[in-house]
């Protein structure tokens, strides 16, 4: 996977930009906060993803006054030439290319530009509590529709079990179950390999050994379906589901105790890059190639040290990193830019 060119028109803070990050190594962004560096490694995870890694919704994108934003980025796949374009339109409907063919599904996009986003949001990925987890588990769009639709019947029945709320519910519990059991499976099978990879990671992160547990909680037990069952009279109480895998939580612990609420501030940055490191290594021996590595601003949550451990052991392959201070010591970058007021310019590697 490589970005070769990224072209952005009335995006965020731009009005116009062209970036060619380097085909592999380092790409680093520079700039004062506030100047739009972010918005640059934004761009190129919405058109992996169709969505803001910053969690921002489309319209947020286009520039103020502008109706309308435009995404280009040209790379390699495979060996193949990749083209992707994206129109966001504000009140109106977003349009989307891969290699001048219109995008019919969103799901049709995945695998055509991978990334791994690195931000300084990662660190709630440890101090947060499940809620936080779940938000980053990103769920199933048909589990997110069966359960939209049991929440509003639930609310709708008002405490009150009929003859009609009581079959209509038998069909959306199924559907749970399905669902539900298939997801909890997948993320299970993604804990259980990422688990012996984070610990090798955070040793080389933190550069100290520890002992680093990932395990996931189900918020049942038994068959989902039997877990619904129970849990009917409750959730007409409550007008609520409170059993499924959106009530599951990934368990993060150093030394056998909870991190979100033992470990020290510098242990849970460290937990942060960790899991992130760890999932780029299994989604490129899954893909047969790396993600490009979108690190944003990481080392204003890093000491010194944390952050020339990282750049010590980043993956091969193509990584755009930004920052607002100075560049590391142990970063040795292929490529760079400076941004000032949404204006991007290469830099003179010799300056």
């Amino acid at each position: 996977m490589q970005l070769d060119r990224l072209w952005l028109t009335d995006f965020r803070n731009y009005r116009s930009a062209e970036v060619a990050p380097a085909p592999d190594g380092l790409t680093v962004v520079e700039g004062a906060n506030g100047e739009g560096k972010t918005n640059l490694l934004e761009a190129v995870g919405y058109l992996a993803s169709l969505a803001s890694f910053r969690g921002a919704p489309a319209e947020a994108l286009v520039r103020v006054g502008c109706s309308s934003a435009v995404v280009r980025a040209e790379g390699v796949r495979e060996g193949r030439s990749l083209l992707l374009e994206a129109e966001l339109h504000v009140g109106g409907r977003d349009r989307v290319l891969v290699n001048r063919q219109p995008l019919r599904r969103t799901r049709d996009l995945l695998g055509a530009l991978r990334v791994s986003v690195f931000s300084p949001d990662d660190l709630q990925l440890v101090k947060g509590g499940p809620a936080v987890h779940r938000r980053h588990d990103a769920v199933r769009a048909d589990l997110e529709r069966v359960l939209r639709q049991r929440n509003t019947l639930l609310r709708q029945a008002g405490g009150r079990l009929t003859a009609d709320i009581a079959s209509t519910l038998d069909v959306w519990d199924a559907k749970l179950a399905t669902t539900g059991e298939e997801l909890a499976a997948a993320r299970l099978d993604v804990v259980t390999h990422i688990d012996p990879v984070v610990g090798k990671a955070y040793d080389q992160v933190a550069s100290a050994a520890a002992d680093i547990g990932v395990s996931y909680a189900r918020s049942w037990d038994g068959s989902l379906a039997s877990a619904l069952a129970a849990a009917r009279d409750l959730d007409l109480r409550r007008g609520v589901s409170t059993v499924g895998p959106h009530r599951d939580e990934v368990v993060l612990t150093i030394a056998g105790m909870p991190a979100r609420t033992h470990a020290s501030q510098g242990e849970q940055r460290s937990l942060a890059l960790a899991l992130r490191l760890a999932a780029h290594e299994i989604v490129t021996e899954a893909a047969g190639s790396p993600p490009i590595l979108l690190l944003d601003d990481v080392f204003s949550e890093l000491d010194p040290g944390r952050s020339e451990a990282l750049l010590r052991h980043l993956p091969p392959g193509q990584a755009i990193l930004t920052t607002a201070g100075l560049i590391p010591s142990g970063a040795r970058p292929a490529r760079r830019y400076r941004v000032r007021g949404g204006t991007v310019e290469l830099v003179d590697e010799a300056a």
